[in-house]
C-alpha cells in the first residue's frame, strides 16, 4: 500500500495531465484558427507522442486515445479526400468529438475524469462510492462544458466564441480543483444536514428545583459514560433509571454470596488507546482498580486452544494449520494495521469518529486525507469479514475458528463488515479482553459515584414516562408526576422506545417512525447462573465451546471475591430466539426455560465434567427476562441488527435538544461500543471544544 501512494508521488499530477492532454487540442485550435493546415498534422504528431508511453504501460488515457483517432482521421481528411471542413470548423468539430468522448466514458461506467484522478489518489480510494461519484459529477460537468462550446461555435462568431468558451474551460478546470476538496464532505454530511440544530447550554447558569443543564432516560453503560464527562466538564446532569440499580446489560446480581454478570463478560476498549481507556483516564478512575485481564480457552473439533497473548495463538494457529503457516502471520499483522489505523486519531476525543462527524470536529480536510492516511482500515470498511479471510485463507476450519468472536455482535462473517470484525474478534486477539472486577455493577456504580460527586444526581426507580417536546424541541422529562426540566435530553434507552413511547409519533414524522419500526432487532441470549461446590482455579475464566456452540464463564476466576471460597460463579450463555418462548409466567414458559437451561448445563459438562451435581445455587435469564428489566425490546442483546446494510439511528434526532446514547446508534452495541456513543453524545453537547486528557 505504501508503495502505491509512492508511485501516485512520482506520476504527473491529475490536473496537470487534463492541461498536457488538452495541448494538441490548443494547438488545433489556433493554428487551424488561422487556417493553416499545420493544425491537422502537428496535432497529431503531439497526440502520438502523449500516447506512446502508455502504450509501453498499457495505461491508456482516453482523451489521449481520442486525440490520436480524430487527427487521424482529421489528417486523412484533409490531404487525401482534400476535406477543409476539419480546419473551418475546427472548434465545433473538436468540442463535439470531446463530448462525445465524454459521454461515451459515462456509458461504459468510466468516467473520463477517473482515469486522471487516480493518478493524484492511491488505489484504494478507487472502488469508493464518494470517489466514483466525484469522478461521475466532473465528467458530466465536463461534457457539457464541450457541447455548449460547440453550440457557440456553431451558432455565433468572434470575439464572443473565445471570451465564452475560455470561461467555460476556465470554469471547468476550477471545478476540478475544487470540487473534489469540497464534495466528499458534502456527500457524506448532506445527510445529517437535518440533525443541524444547536442548543445554548450555560453550565454557569444557577438552576431552580427541578432544573439541570441535560437529563439522562436510562443509565445503561453509554448514558452513564455521556453523564460522567459532562459531570466532570461544569454539566449539572441528572440520571434516571426505571430499575433499583445502574447499568443495564451492565449490572450483577448476588444469590446466597454469589455474584453474576447479565451480560459483560469480556471487555474491549482497554488497550492504550482505547476509548475506555481514554475515559477512565480522563475521569481519573484506574484502569487496574477495575478490570483484570481475561484468560480463553476454545474447545475446537474436539481440541483445546488456550493462549494468554496473540503471539502464543499464532503459535497454536500454526501447529494446528501448518498449510497455513505464511497466512497465518501475514492476516493478524494486517488487521493489526487496519486496528491501530482505525485508532490513529483519537488523542483528542478517545474514540473513532464516523465520516460526517470526522468533517464536524476535524475539517473536510480530514476526511478527505482519511483513505491516503489509513489505506489498510480503509480496505477492511469496504470488505465483508469473509472476503478477507477468503483473501488470506483456504482452510474452511480456520475460517470458521477465527469467526469465534462475532456472536459479540451476533452476525456472520459475510453480512458483518470486515472494519467491524476487527473490534468484535481480532481486537481480542491482539489486545485481549477484560473482566470487572467486582462485577460488572461495580463498574457502572464507578459512574455513577462520579456523577453524583460532581453535583449530578442519579435517581432509581425512575421510570420516565414522557420526553417532553413542545414544538419539536425537547422540554425535559416527565415521572410520574414530577417534571424534570432540560434543554438537553439523552436517551439511553433502545430508539424504538425512546420515539414511538417517550416522544410521541405525533412529534414526528411518519417516514422517519416507519424507518424507526422497520429496524430488525439484534439476537438475544440465554443465560445459565449456577453457584456450585467446586473449585475450578485450574479453569480459564473463559471457555468457548465451537463445537457446543456455547460459552462457560467462570466469573469467580477473573475475581475470587465472586464466590465464597472455594466454590465457583459460573454463567454458561447459549442463543436463544425471543419469539421462541412463550408469555413470561405461563406454564408453557417455564418448561421451556427449564429446558432450555438444562440443555446449556449438559453442554458446559463437555468443557467441566460433572458440573451438575455440584449445583448449589441455579437461576436463569430468557430473552425475555432482559427484555423485562432493561426494556429493551426482544430482549436483543446489541438493540438493532448489527449486520451490514442496516442503518442505524444518527445519534442526534429530528427533536432539538434529544439525542441517543446507547447501542441504538453508532458504533453499536458491546460495552466499548456503547461507551464510544455516550463519548461521541457529550463531545457533541461540548460542541468538540475539549482538550486532551
Amino acid at each position: 500500500m505504501r508503495e502505491d501512494i509512492q508511485n501516485n508521488k512520482r506520476k504527473i499530477p491529475g490536473m496537470f495531465y487534463i492541461l498536457v492532454s488538452f495541448i494538441p487540442w490548443i494547438v488545433y485550435w489556433i493554428l487551424c484558427g488561422m487556417g493553416n493546415v499545420l493544425g491537422i498534422v502537428v496535432p497529431l504528431a503531439i497526440s502520438l507522442l502523449l500516447v506512446t508511453p502508455q502504450i509501453r504501460k498499457r495505461d491508456f488515457n482516453l482523451m489521449d486515445i481520442t486525440s490520436v483517432l480524430y487527427f487521424s482521421i482529421a489528417t486523412a481528411g484533409t490531404f487525401i479526400l482534400n476535406l477543409n471542413i476539419f480546419v473551418e470548423s475546427s472548434s465545433f468539430l473538436g468540442y463535439s468529438v470531446l463530448f462525445l468522448m465524454a459521454l461515451f466514458s459515462l456509458i461504459i461506467k468510466q468516467p473520463w475524469t477517473l482515469q486522471v484522478s487516480k493518478r493524484d489518489y492511491p488505489e484504494i480510494y478507487w472502488k469508493d462510492e464518494s470517489f466514483l461519484a466525484i469522478n461521475n459529477l466532473i465528467t458530466i460537468v465536463w461534457m457539457a462544458i464541450f457541447l455548449l462550446n460547440a453550440i457557440i461555435f456553431l451558432l455565433l462568431s468572434k470575439p464572443f466564441t473565445v471570451v465564452l468558451s475560455n470561461i467555460l474551460i476556465a470554469f471547468g478546470i476550477i471545478f476540478s480543483i475544487v470540487f473534489p476538496l469540497k464534495a466528499p464532505a458534502y456527500f457524506i454530511t448532506k445527510e445529517f444536514k437535518k440533525y443541524g440544530w444547536s442548543v445554548e447550554v450555560d453550565p454557569q447558569k444557577l438552576k431552580g428545583k427541578n432544573e439541570y443543564d441535560v437529563s439522562i432516560v436510562g443509565s445503561g453503560i453509554g448514558g452513564l459514560a455521556c453523564g460522567a464527562l459532562l459531570s466532570k466538564r461544569g454539566y449539572k446532569v441528572l440520571v434516571l433509571e426505571q430499575h433499583y440499580q445502574v447499568g443495564g446489560y451492565c449490572s450483577s446480581f448476588k444469590r446466597n454470596g454469589f455474584v453474576f454478570n447479565t451480560g459483560v463478560e469480556d471487555v474491549s476498549g482497554l488497550w492504550e488507546k482505547g476509548p475506555l481507556t481514554h475515559l477512565l483516564c480522563e475521569l481519573g478512575l484506574k484502569k487496574d482498580d477495575l478490570f483484570v485481564k481475561n484468560i480463553t480457552k476454545y474447545i475446537f473439533r474436539g481440541r483445546d486452544i488456550k493462549a494468554k497473548n496473540l503471539e502464543e495463538f499464532i503459535k497454536l494457529l500454526l501447529e494446528m494449520f501448518p498449510d497455513e503457516r505464511e497466512n497465518i502471520p501475514a492476516f493478524f499483522n494486517e488487521a493489526r494495521k487496519a486496528y491501530e489505523e482505525c485508532y490513529k486519531d483519537t488523542e483528542v476525543y478517545g474514540t473513532p469518529l464516523p465520516g460526517e462527524l470526522i468533517v464536524k470536529a476535524f475539517g473536510e480536510r480530514k476526511l478527505l486525507e482519511y483513505p491516503r492516511q489509513h489505506p489498510h482500515y480503509q480496505d477492511w470498511a469496504n470488505k465483508t469479514y469473509k472476503q478477507k479471510l477468503d483473501e488470506h485463507f483456504k482452510n474452511e476450519d480456520l475460517k470458521t475458528l477465527l469467526c469465534a468472536q462475532l456472536g459479540y455482535i451476533g452476525t456472520e462473517p459475510e453480512k458483518t463488515l470486515a472494519s467491524s470484525a476487527l473490534g468484535a474478534c481480532i481486537s481480542f486477539n491482539l489486545y485481549g479482553g477484560y473482566f470487572p472486577k467486582g462485577g460488572a455493577q461495580r463498574f457502572a456504580d464507578s459512574f455513577k459515584d462520579f456523577i453524583e460527586s460532581h453535583g449530578g444526581n442519579v435517581l432509581v426507580n425512575h421510570k420516565v414516562d414522557k420526553i417532553l417536546v413542545e414544538d419539536r424541541e425537547v422540554r425535559g422529562v416527565k415521572v410520574g408526576d414530577k417534571n424534570f426540566k432540560a434543554p438537553i435530553v439523552v436517551a439511553n434507552a433502545n430508539a424504538k422506545t425512546t420515539f414511538t413511547e417517550l416522544v410521541g409519533e405525533d412529534n414526528l414524522d411518519k417516514e422517519f417512525i416507519e424507518y424507526i419500526k422497520g429496524l430488525k432487532m439484534s439476537p438475544s441470549v440465554f443465560m445459565v447462573f449456577l453457584g456450585v461446590d467446586m473449585d475450578l482455579l485450574d479453569y480459564p475464566t473463559l471457555i468457548k465451546n465451537l463445537d457446543q456452540d456455547c460459552e462457560v464463564v467462570i466469573n469467580s476466576n477473573a475475581d475470587l471475591s465472586l464466590a465464597p471460597k472455594d466454590k465457583a460463579s459460573i454463567t454458561i450463555l447459549g442463543d436463544a430466539d425471543y419469539h421462541d418462548f412463550p408469555e413470561r409466567g405461563t406454564e408453557e414458559y417455564l418448561q421451556k426455560k427449564k429446558e432450555f437451561a438444562e440443555m446449556l448445563i449438559q453442554k458446559a459438562e463437555k468443557a467441566i465434567p460433572d458440573l451438575s451435581k455440584y449445583i448449589l445455587v441455579q437461576d436463569a435469564a430468557t430473552p425475555k427476562t432482559f427484555e423485562r428489566y432493561t426494556s429493551m425490546p426482544e430482549g436483543a442483546l446489541y438493540s438493532f441488527d448489527q449486520s451490514m446494510g442496516v442503518k442505524r439511528p444518527y445519534f442526534r434526532t429530528p427533536i432539538k435538544g434529544l439525542y441517543l446514547a446507547s447501542a441504538s446508534t453508532f458504533p453499536g452495541g458491546g460495552i466499548e461500543g456503547a461507551t464510544i456513543s455516550g463519548m461521541i453524545c457529550a463531545n457533541d453537547i461540548c460542541n468538540w471544544e475539549v482538550e486532551a486528557p
